[in-house]
């Protein structure tokens, strides 16, 4: 304990007198740096001189520290920018396949422009709001109705031929029945050898040609169009092309495309004129003579 006691004794004093020529360097050094004189000045610069190069080591931990916050500070906004990039990028992304839509729809409406009908027909232009296909029904639905002035049985067509008729007709909506359904059965005309047949759809995607007058005049590669017997569509429509199928049976190829259904063409068909006096079609009518007779 009295070496202890010894100890302190011997460092407080130097502890107290570091303490105090520190307090007096400190406070030599504010007033030398207060004093406004040319030969202080001079004196300060050739210790700044003498001084401040020999403690570079010192610098060097926050230099370095320094460079790794600039550092860090360029990630952070490497990084901002990037996100802002990928962003951008979903954001073009999005643009494009909005645009590649816009573009196959610009193409099937032109497409629809571009087919030839009978002038003296007209049609209204829908939109194809569901499909409804399956092993027994084949139908699509139209954003087209009875206020747009559609009517049951109407022929509707895509860019290229026949897709079906109507069959359903609501107030803003109505039902396209496809060629491909087991309910369809259409009259048809085989070019060039002018056969007739009737096409019935059986679910499948080439329909057969049924009740054909002469098949040996049919070959594979014909063009099949709608006939217009009975009134049910107009004559001279594309169907599509005879194929033969697996089972040996001549079955029609068909022209429309039923993969993309987006847009469909429903043809209106205006009633003819109707005959209130067939007998004057068959007997003209005789000029009236009256013929006196010469008295006897």
């Amino acid at each position: 304990m009295a070496e202890r006691h010894s100890s302190d004794d011997f460092v407080r004093p130097i502890r107290r007198i570091l303490v105090g020529l520190l307090v007096l360097f400190l406070l030599g050094m504010f007033v030398l740096w207060r004093i406004d004189s040319p030969r202080v000045e001079r004196f300060r610069a050739n210790l700044v001189d003498r001084f401040v190069p020999s403690f570079e080591w010192a610098l060097v931990p926050v230099t370095k520290l320094a460079v790794m916050v600039q550092g860090f500070q360029s990630y952070t906004q490497l990084y901002e920018q990037n996100q802002e990039l990928r962003r951008e990028l979903r954001q073009m992304q999005a643009w494009k396949e909005a645009a590649l839509q816009l573009e196959q729809k610009n193409a099937k409406l032109l497409d629809l422009n571009n087919v030839r009908l009978d002038p003296k027909l007209t049609y209204v232009t829908g939109v194809v709001l569901a499909d409804n296909g399956s092993p027994f029904r084949q139908s699509v639905l139209l954003n087209v109705g009875s206020r747009d002035g559609i009517v049951d049985g109407w022929a509707t067509m895509d860019g290229i031929g026949l897709v079906g008729r109507i069959s359903g007709v609501g107030q803003n909506t109505s039902r396209v029945i496809l060629l491909t359904d087991s309910n369809s059965h259409i009259p048809v005309q085989i070019q060039p050898s002018g056969q007739r047949a009737m096409l019935s759809g059986d679910n499948s995607a080439a329909p057969p040609l049924e009740f054909i007058e002469n098949p040996e005049l049919v070959r594979p590669g014909d063009r099949v169009v709608s006939s217009g017997d009975g009134g049910l569509f107009p004559a001279g429509l594309l169907v599509g092309q005879v194929a033969l199928g697996p089972d040996r049976r001549l079955r029609t190829r068909l022209a429309a495309d039923y993969e993309r259904l987006n847009f469909l063409r429903v043809l209106r068909r205006h009633t003819g004129e109707s005959i209130t006096d067939p007998g004057t079609l068959v007997v003209p009518p005789q000029p009236a003579t009256t013929a006196e007779m010469p008295d006897g």
